[in-house]
């Protein structure tokens, strides 16, 4: 694809783009993705993030940011003005196709021409404007919607990464081993493994529990060879907060938003932003631009990580 290509230059300012992967549904992604976005806006540096949203026949995402009801795409002259979820500060940007629904409980029944079409949109057609980190939650596994994102985003090589995201089960493992086998098919640099549900919060006395088992996400990334950026418990607090969360959502210029962002300081309060807090740091560090005084850092599979 040319670097002069529509998509190319609709993101010629996004410095970073991340991609969320799962080899197995239900381990978390969608969590884990509104986690690592919530986490990086809130990083000392003030950055300009979006999460843009291509489980296209499950957008869970804006059902987190509290953005599921009651808020539409605009269409501008510049392009469709994605759904600012914290209000007057604009710098988390928010687009799903669960914004174009015309009910929140309809069905996507598309074959993968159509998939292809709407994430070429997403990606060509939204006005995302100036962002540090682009987060992109995808669906499970590795099909027609990965291989669009990876033939789109092409010209775009040298700023795409990716963190897969797992649980302790040997199932979700098995699984997760052929999501890491992909980044590597398409050339795709990962920054790191995350262990999820790595044991259970007690919300009376805070003591973890290893209601599955723990450690095999570790010793995956050992094995493969790709940095492990942590585990994150089960947290009651958290899953309260995504099923019920607190947004202040602008629609591009048409109102005046709130100032104030009460899911992020709801987030701030639970258990997980304090871990997911080390996680970011981990992710901005391996893709902050490299010291010239030293070695540029590596992926797993020897493949640089961030600008060259």
């Amino acid at each position: 694809m040319s670097t002069d290509s529509p998509i190319a230059r609709r993101l010629a300012d996004v410095k970073q783009i991340i991609l969320v992967l799962s080899g197995k549904g239900g381990v978390g992604k969608s969590s884990v993705s509104t986690q690592l976005a919530l986490s990086l806006y809130a990083l000392e540096s003030s950055p300009r993030v979006g999460i843009l949203d291509v489980d296209l026949t499950g957008p869970s995402i804006p059902r987190m940011f509290g953005v599921d009801e009651g808020y539409d795409v605009h269409q501008s002259s510049a392009g469709w003005v994605p759904i600012y979820v914290d209000g007057a500060e604009r710098r988390l940007a928010c687009m799903s196709v669960g914004f174009l629904l015309k009910r929140k409980e309809d069905s996507v029944v598309w074959r993968g021409p159509k998939k292809n079409a709407m994430i070429r949109q997403f990606l060509s057609d939204v006005r995302w404007g100036e962002l540090d980190y682009l987060v992109v939650d995808t669906p499970p596994g590795t099909g027609d919607e990965h291989l669009s994102l990876m033939e789109h985003l092409a010209p775009l090589q040298t700023r795409l990464s990716s963190v897969v995201v797992t649980t302790p089960q040997a199932v979700a493992l098995t699984d997760a081993i052929k999501g890491i086998s992909f980044t590597r098919v398409v050339s795709l640099p990962v920054l790191g493994l995350i262990e999820n549900m790595s044991g259970y919060v007690c919300p009376c006395c805070g003591e973890i529990s290893n209601i599955f088992s723990t450690g095999g996400g570790e010793e995956l990334a050992k094995r493969e060879n790709i940095p492990f950026l942590g585990r994150l418990p089960v947290d009651t607090e958290l899953v309260d907060l995504l099923d019920s969360p607190v947004a202040a959502a602008s629609q591009g210029d048409s109102q005046d938003p709130p100032p104030s962002f009460p899911l992020l300081a709801k987030y701030k309060q639970t258990p997980s932003f304090t871990l997911f807090s080390l996680i970011v740091r981990k992710i901005a560090s391996a893709l902050s631009p490299p010291n010239p005084d030293v070695s540029e850092s590596a992926a797993g599979d020897g493949t640089p990580v961030g600008e060259p």
